[in-house]
């Protein structure tokens, strides 16, 4: 399986780095893994709404051109659908028997994800109706695919 993140946005503390890298290497063990950062947009303090659509929608034109048509994208949003752990496994399992090989998670920047990306998205997902920072979730996201892969293996993992 495949595993492509599509992220808007550097990191830049070494801290989220290291861990991105540890469970990178970690899930090298059980699927290809990509992860494409875009550049993500200057959002100026009081923005107006139409500042912050035109600022997603930026985002969103990036984040679609590096979406690859043959990808079952999955949208890191709040108004997804909540899966505990054992979900989200057995989702990515349910998608490879079926015959997916290709898994892209898009994580936006700070304004969220434009319509267009939601539109192009075959599953929305939310990790909680809470707000994280992008850099944070992307560390979440991959300790999550890590686990996904240790409870398909029945490998042990602490709950």
């Amino acid at each position: 399986m495949k595993i492509t993140c599509v992220v808007v946005g550097k990191i830049k503390e070494k801290y989220f780095t290291d861990a991105i890298r540890e469970y990178s290497k970690r899930l090298s063990r059980y699927c290809k893994l990509e992860i494409v950062e875009l550049a993500d947009e200057k959002t100026p303090d009081g923005a107006s709404e139409a500042e912050e659509v035109a600022i997603r929608e930026k985002e969103g034109e990036r984040i679609l051109k590096a979406l690859k048509d043959d990808a079952y994208v999955i949208a890191l949003a709040i108004e997804g659908k909540m899966l505990d752990s054992v979900e989200l496994s057995q989702k990515i399992d349910r998608l490879g028997v079926s015959g997916t090989s290709h898994i892209a998670f898009v994580i936006g920047g700070s304004l969220g994800l434009a319509p267009a990306v939601m539109k192009r998205a075959d599953y929305a997902l939310s990790f909680s109706r809470m707000t994280f920072p992008h850099q944070l979730m992307r560390v979440v996201l991959l300790e999550q695919l890590y686990r996904s892969y240790r409870i398909l293996k029945n490998e042990p993992y602490h709950k």
